[in-house]
């Protein structure tokens, strides 16, 4: 039996491959899958929430952006699809996830748009002008504040980000705790048990 969780950063368990389809602002999506990567069987019902209910990039968006956690790349493909200006970092700790949404990036034409890479490998004078997150929950809260330090640093100073997070796992907490650190958090939607939040930088973080 395995031990492989979708945040293992090199999964043992056999590599049973699958298909997702999903559409997204209009357009049909067709990705591989395999075990050991978040959300195998299906869409994550977050993500689904958030690609549905945060404000996408649309065709005039530039800049780079980031899918932080980005497992088989649902949100990445998403993000490149609709700004294809715009280059989008897709960041996972887990090497499978890395190596199915660069496979995915590929077979949609996306991979000159896509950098796929471990969250050590994004050099370190890359800002991003949006940051897109279903954020692992069960890594417990500390590691889960801490990832998000580390990456809403590298927010510029008009950028915003995007989270999707289960009230039930921690979202209003999660809601007061980024307050609490001076970013300003608005709740946009809430569905299906998920909170969409928009997070910019507060006038603490600006000054």
């Amino acid at each position: 039996m395995s031990a492989d969780h979708y945040f293992t950063a090199e999964p043992a368990g056999p590599e049973t491959r699958g298909r997702i389809e999903f559409s997204a602002a209009g357009r049909a999506y067709d990705l591989a899958v395999a075990r050991g990567v978040f959300s195998a069987g299906r869409l994550d019902p977050g993500t689904a929430v958030l690609l549905r209910k945060a404000d996408l990039p649309t065709a005039a968006t530039t800049g780079t952006l980031l899918d932080l956690g980005c497992g088989y790349g649902p949100i990445a493909c998403v993000l490149a699809s609709e700004a294809p200006a715009a280059t989008v970092y897709a960041i996972d700790v887990n090497s499978r996830a890395r190596d199915l949404t660069a496979e995915n990036a590929a077979a949609l034409g996306l991979a000159g748009r896509i950098r796929v890479c471990a969250p050590d490998e994004v050099p370190d004078g890359v800002a991003f002008d949006e940051i897109w997150s279903n954020p692992p929950t069960h890594v417990g809260k500390a590691e889960l504040h801490a990832l998000m330090d580390r990456w809403l640093a590298r927010l510029t100073p008009a950028g915003v980000a995007w989270l999707v997070i289960n009230r039930n796992l921690g979202g209003d907490s999660l809601h007061s705790w980024l307050t609490d650190r001076d970013w300003d958090v608005q709740r946009t939607a809430s569905q299906r048990g998920f909170r969409v939040l928009r997070v910019t930088r507060g006038r603490a973080k600006t000054d």
